[in-house]
């Protein structure tokens, strides 16, 4: 389950909890977000308190009653109540993410929930129409279509044309990467604003930070070479052994949450394939570049000076590997580089 279609089940839930239960207005949206330092789950929402205002009820009573419907619902392993009635909710995960990564490698992410299925796709001679179509294309392949001259017709028509300053000029005139981001990034029926903040390097430019964090990877895949180690397996690949765990290496906040963006990756795909909408993957992508970041800046993969590198050490680094790999599948999805230098 990814994070789009967790705060849709969350939002169905309050929707039938306000009309069945409570006689409530329905409320138009609710917000599901990581949980702050010190919560629990993967994920909390303010639903409970949100609907118990509305209600007039008492707040633990309504989280409570969500706790129990939300509990069953397929993808949850678990939602506990804390605090005056935040929900804070456990996805269930299948096998490691990292581990998950660091096999599949460049196929990580696609899976075969279309296999057998044929699509025909037809788009309009217009520039985002076309960039639509392409990444569609790679989207229904990944998870596992064929593409041909019959099949399903899948249509990418009437998309909104791009706004902003860069609208006016040619856009052959705009670097591809950046041309292409701004026009998947926006789902189809918004208008894309192809502005100049997308043409600086910094990491508030959302496309440049995903393709830093990628070059990040790759820059620490080089690091973590040249100490010996095995990124694949965490070990030296030869000379003395690391440095033994005195204890089970314990994941932090940080590291939960850069977990759960890498693993999160095959739903997302699936759902932007499934849903048509690349700007599905695009944002996630930004999320898990996010992930990747804070990990880093919160606990650096490398040892610092003469330090010989430990399980945790390793540990990390073979989770910078496989958010590498998450990287490059979802921009090559996109039909953007990955560069290992930036």
């Amino acid at each position: 389950m990814d994070p789009a279609e967790l705060t849709g089940t969350v939002l169905r839930t309050v929707r039938s909890a306000a009309v069945g239960e409570f006689g409530a207005p329905v409320p138009a949206r609710v917000v599901v977000e990581r949980p702050r330092p010190g919560g629990s789950g993967d994920y909390a929402t303010n639903a409970a308190l949100q609907l118990a205002r509305a209600a007039g009820r008492d707040p633990l009573d309504v989280a409570a009653l969500l706790r129990d419907r939300l509990a069953v619902q397929p993808g949850i392993a678990a939602v506990t109540v804390t605090g005056p009635g935040f929900l804070n909710i456990t996805l269930l995960h299948e096998g490691d993410p990292v581990e998950d990564a660091l096999a599949a490698g460049d196929s990580f992410g696609h899976g075969d929930f279309l296999r057998g299925r044929s699509f025909r796709l037809v788009a309009d001679e217009h520039p985002r129409a076309l960039v639509l179509a392409d990444s569609l294309r790679r989207l229904l392949l990944a998870a596992g279509a064929s593409l041909g001259e019959q099949g399903d017709l899948v249509r990418v028509t009437g998309v909104a044309a791009p706004t902003g300053a860069g609208a006016g000029r040619g856009l052959g005139e705009l670097p591809p990467d950046v041309l292409r981001w701004a026009f998947l990034r926006a789902p189809a029926r918004q208008r894309p604003r192809l502005a100049p903040e997308l043409l600086l390097r910094r990491e508030a430019n959302p496309l440049f930070r995903i393709q830093y964090a990628h070059s990040r990877t790759a820059a620490l895949a080089r690091a973590a070479a040249a100490l010996r180690i095995d990124t694949r397996t965490g070990t030296r690949a030869d000379g003395p052994p690391a440095a033994p765990p005195a204890a089970p290496v314990r994941h932090t906040r940080s590291d939960g949450v850069l977990l759960a963006a890498i693993g999160e990756l095959p739903a997302v795909v699936e759902t932007a394939a499934r849903r048509r909408a690349p700007d599905r993957l695009a944002r996630h992508l930004d999320v898990l570049a996010g992930a990747f970041l804070g990990a880093e800046a919160a606990h650096p993969a490398l040892p610092s000076g003469d330090e010989e590198p430990t399980a945790v050490h390793r540990a990390r680094l073979r989770r910078a590997a496989a958010a590498g790999v998450a990287l490059r599948n979802g921009l090559t999805l996109l039909g953007i580089r990955a560069p290992r230098h930036l």
